[in-house]
């Protein structure tokens, strides 16, 4: 294969965790006498962090020490939520499982803190994964390019024969800071038209047809 290191988007690429980041969201609004947000309004606040998915859901004039309060509310509901309506797309199983097969590197890196990354890769995809990588002290979120970088070295593999997967505009930035191409997918949180807006190198609708590029 051209590509043997494949790097996964989490959020929107792999998992639809949309539902769970909503009502996980909303307990946390709703307790500090916000208003809850709708799905839409949550998938286009998804994508750089639970922080900023938080402070954009809040009032612009809300304090920093309000922000924490939701922000730490958010995140102890979601530990022990965050599996509720989770599914992975159609199709990802099946190609994890054939990457795997092609003895190919599979690594996750998200903006989601590290420890739900890695619980969350255990769970929907066991024995699929070498190497799942999250926000945390150690590694900015993207689009740094750090956790891709971080993934390379973890997976000892080049990074010229390496490739990102996400769905995202920062799923594209984070590619290109990191100086590998970026596979841009429709089935998540952005349209194909904000992939395009980025520049992605490659766009697929199927999960399928990531081979022919990898190939």
């Amino acid at each position: 294969m051209k590509y043997d290191t494949i790097i996964f988007d989490l959020d929107g690429t792999l998992l639809d965790t949309l539902e769970d980041l909503m009502d996980s969201l909303n307990h946390a609004l709703v307790m500090h006498g916000y208003e809850p947000r709708t799905l839409e309004q949550v998938r286009q606040s998804v994508g750089d962090g639970v922080k900023m998915l938080v402070c954009r859901s809040l009032p612009e004039n809300t304090t920093d020490e309000e922000i924490e309060k939701c922000l730490s509310d958010f995140t102890s509901h979601y530990k022990t939520n965050m599996q509720n309506k989770t599914r992975p797309y159609n199709g990802i199983k099946e190609i994890l499982y054939t990457l795997k097969i092609f003895k190919c590197n599979v690594a996750i890196v998200s903006n989601k803190f590290d420890s739900a990354v890695k619980e969350l890769a255990d769970y929907y995809f066991p024995g699929m994964i070498d190497a799942a990588i999250g926000e945390s002290a150690e590694v900015r979120r993207k689009p740094a390019p750090d956790s891709i970088y971080a993934a390379i070295r973890r997976l000892g593999s080049d990074i010229s024969k390496s490739i990102f997967v996400g769905d995202s505009e920062t799923d594209v930035r984070t590619a290109k800071n990191a100086g590998i191409p970026c596979i841009g997918v429709t089935w998540g949180f952005r349209s194909r038209r904000v992939l395009e807006k980025e520049g992605a190198d490659y766009i697929i609708d199927y999960p399928t047809e990531l081979f022919s590029i990898l190939k």
